[in-house]
């Protein structure tokens, strides 16, 4: 019984730590040690095969319970209000000061602090641009009931509508991406000059020299941040992923749930 513990925990401790490497072969192997870990705990240590391969699919169909429960009643508005707010305190967001710096380190001039809230969420932006370069970057907060977590996104728009972005984003979107919009995962929480080279080489691989970017006046920035969340909401209600309902708000369709169900695993696998 020791013996079989040790071997679960020793299949679990590796699969863990393999799931930390940033390269996608080892995030798989780790994916894959995880489901082995489930099987064996219902195996070796509940006795039953039966009972192995239902813990190791459980893995699979876990989100459903929040998807059927939290995201079936949810209510997201159609348009949200930017507007200019204070920066969080340092206490709501001690990583703020040293991250900003790390961005004016890179060239980056800071623009301004922005957010929005609905319901129980807010979400803090702080936007800075590199006029030589060209680029978009900002700081991005989001705080939803219980769970905090900040991100970085570097931004090129082009002057015939494209947008090609690089973020960190630490979870698969639950939104489809506009046609016209592109986005690359970076696996890494940083530094900020490894995403923004990350960025310029996706730039790179796109055909997006300097000429072809534009950068958005500054007496025009929230305009268009709000108008990119109404076209996403509009894609994806035109998707068939949300539809609209009462209030000016929407709501994921079944179509929608099975979507975020593909993004989870898909983010499970680390396919990005």
């Amino acid at each position: 019984m020791i013996s079989d513990l040790l071997l679960v925990a020793g299949v679990g401790v590796a699969s863990v730590a393999l799931r930390s490497f940033q390269h996608p072969f080892f995030v798989r192997l780790g994916t894959l040690g995880i489901l082995v870990t489930s099987f064996l705990a219902g195996w070796l240590l509940g006795g039953s095969v039966a009972m192995g391969v239902v813990l190791a699919l459980s893995w699979l169909f876990l989100p459903w319970l929040e998807i059927l429960t939290r995201i079936r009643r949810m209510r997201l508005p159609a348009d949200r209000v930017i507007e200019s707010r204070r920066p969080p305190t340092r206490s709501e967001f001690p990583n703020l000061s040293e991250v900003s710096q790390e961005i004016e380190d890179c060239g980056f001039e800071y623009i301004d602090d922005l957010g929005w809230d609905h319901d129980s969420a807010k979400n803090y932006y702080r936007v800075f641009e590199h006029s030589e370069k060209r680029l978009q970057a900002a700081i991005c907060l989001s705080e939803q009931e219980e769970l905090a977590f900040f991100y970085i996104t570097v931004t090129a728009r082009t002057s015939d509508g494209r947008t090609l972005s690089t973020w960190n984003y630490p979870f698969s979107y639950g939104l489809k991406l506009e046609p016209r919009t592109k986005v690359q995962r970076f696996l890494a929480p940083g530094p900020f000059g490894s995403i923004l080279a990350s960025q310029e080489r996706f730039l790179e691989r796109e055909g997006c020299g300097k000429d072809d970017r534009i950068l958005i006046p500054h007496d025009e920035l929230i305009p268009t941040l709000q108008g990119d969340m109404r076209g996403q909401i509009a894609h994806n209600v035109d998707a068939g992923l949300l539809q609209r309902v009462e209030d000016n708000r929407v709501r994921y369709t079944p179509r929608g749930m099975f979507f975020l169900w593909f993004q989870f695993l898909r983010d499970l696998l680390r396919i990005s």
